[in-house]
């Protein structure tokens, strides 16, 4: 327990991985902590819905090997072992009509970019030539730092074809890695977040994208363990309460105060974990500064369940195809063992221009473009299918959001900001939501220094 922290109440809003991360952390610490989010169950964007028996995620989420911050978070909710992690990278990519490619690394213990080699070598989905010219473009951005803010100036888009990369290598290899990371592809993409994707994914380490994702409904992965991991060290939960407002009011009371429907709830520290378009309106006007501008990424989900099993990969990519992933979730979604059925799921990142679309047309879509890449889906017949939007899901990661990423500081005496849009590092990622939520524990806990609690207990008084 930390001395520090120890009898200081701190108040979370938000029970996302950022909030839950930040409600752990500072409980670890010695504080009393009360955690509020408005719905009825934890996660964030990360939920679980069901429909006719079966469960759903409302979005495919996926970590690599190198979310060290986020696998940590999994162990500290006894979750670690409803997840799957690739021993070696390996990602099928499918165009219609049955071309398959790889994205991959060896096994074998070469240097980095060297365990890449063999795969964009025979990556068939490119000309030989325009495979060539990959290795100029991977040992340019080994060279590169994230860190320098030059690189937040300018798109990944225009550094690839300076570095001879074709418009057709753009689209069927590099956005399948940043798409799904950064949320806009590379012409959009700021190449500082890009070069922090491949650096820290595929060429500072040799297993660092090895892909690993939920073997269970993302509502019991975070959801149900979160839940029972912060019972246990003793953290308040109040779900369904509506936060109002956060306020500093320096009268001599409590240091800072959550406003929620007819409570006041008094604190030493709060940590707002909201998303960034949330977060500005509990917040006194222009704390956050110009956060609105980070944008909003929309992402799109088509569940399709089949009365038949059409492929045995767990997920793959495409090209040349309105599908960017597809993930075998019928395990998952509670389909019998004993059934013929499988459920497929399309992700589909950025997906401004299929935000507003009818249900039903995302379903003929998809379920056609599903039959170009699997042809055994051509005998089989839709069994039932369900369309899931998250519309703000992340900020838009383009040139210039290094500058609107804040801290965790607000510059508010006892308010603290987390979310994976805060200044991480990293995208827009279950990684940096849960690194953003331990800074901001940390942030709060240390500023307690010696001071002695300003809050014995919670307050209930009128708003």
């Amino acid at each position: 327990m930390s001395p520090a922290a120890s009898g200081h109440r701190v108040v979370v809003v938000g029970g996302g991985l950022a909030g839950m991360a930040a409600a752990l952390q500072a409980a670890s610490a010695g504080a009393v902590v009360t955690l509020v989010e408005k719905r009825r169950k934890l996660g964030g964007l990360t939920w679980s819905f069901e429909r006719r028996g079966l469960v759903f995620d409302n979005g495919q989420h996926v970590f690599l090997r190198c979310c060290s911050a986020y696998r940590a978070f999994l162990g500290r909710i006894g979750a670690a072992d409803e997840v799957r992690l690739q021993p070696v990278l390996d990602v099928p990519v499918l165009a219609p009509g049955g071309r398959r490619a790889r994205i991959a690394r060896t096994s074998l213990p070469l240097p980095s970019p060297l365990h890449l080699a063999p795969a964009l070598l025979t990556y068939r989905h490119l000309s030989l030539v325009e495979r060539l010219r990959l290795e100029r473009a991977v040992r340019a951005l080994g060279r590169l730092t994230p860190a320098d803010p030059a690189l937040d100036q300018t798109t990944f888009g225009r550094w690839l074809s300076a570095h001879g990369q074709s418009e057709r290598a753009v689209e069927r290899l590099w956005d399948l890695v940043v798409l799904p990371t950064v949320n806009v592809r590379s012409a959009e993409a700021s190449l500082a977040l890009a070069v922090k994707v491949f650096r820290t994914g595929l060429l500072d380490t040799l297993d660092g994208a090895d892909i690993g994702w939920s073997s269970v409904p993302l509502g019991r992965l975070h959801g149900a363990h979160g839940a029972q991991a912060l019972a246990a060290a003793g953290v308040e939960v109040l779900l369904g309460k509506a936060v109002d407002s956060v306020e500093a009011p320096g009268d001599g009371g409590a240091r800072v105060q959550v406003r929620t429907g007819g409570r006041v709830l008094g604190a030493d520290a709060v940590v707002v974990a909201l998303p960034h378009d949330a977060a500005p309106s509990v917040l006194p006007e222009g704390t956050l500064g110009d956060v609105a501008r980070l944008g909003r990424a929309p992402i799109v989900n088509v569940h399709l369940v089949l009365d038949r099993r059409v492929t045995d990969l767990p997920f793959a990519a495409a090209v040349s195809s309105p599908v960017q992933y597809v993930f075998d979730r019928t395990q998952a979604a509670g389909v019998p063992p004993s059934s013929r059925s499988q459920c497929l799921v399309v992700s589909l990142s950025d997906a401004t221009s299929w935000s507003g679309a009818r249900p039903d047309e995302l379903v003929r879509t998809f379920f056609a473009a599903i039959c170009d890449l699997f042809p055994l889906a051509r005998d089989a017949a839709l069994v039932d299918a369900v369309v899931s939007r998250e519309h703000a899901a992340t900020f838009r990661g383009r040139p210039g959001t290094a500058a609107l990423r804040s801290g965790p500081a607000t510059g508010l005496d006892g308010v603290f900001v987390a979310g994976a849009w805060t200044a991480t590092g990293w995208p827009a990622t279950m990684e940096g939501a849960v690194r953003s939520g331990l800074a901001a524990a940390d942030a709060a806990v240390a500023s307690f220094g010696s001071e002695r609690p300003a809050t014995r207990e919670l307050e209930a008084a009128p708003a």
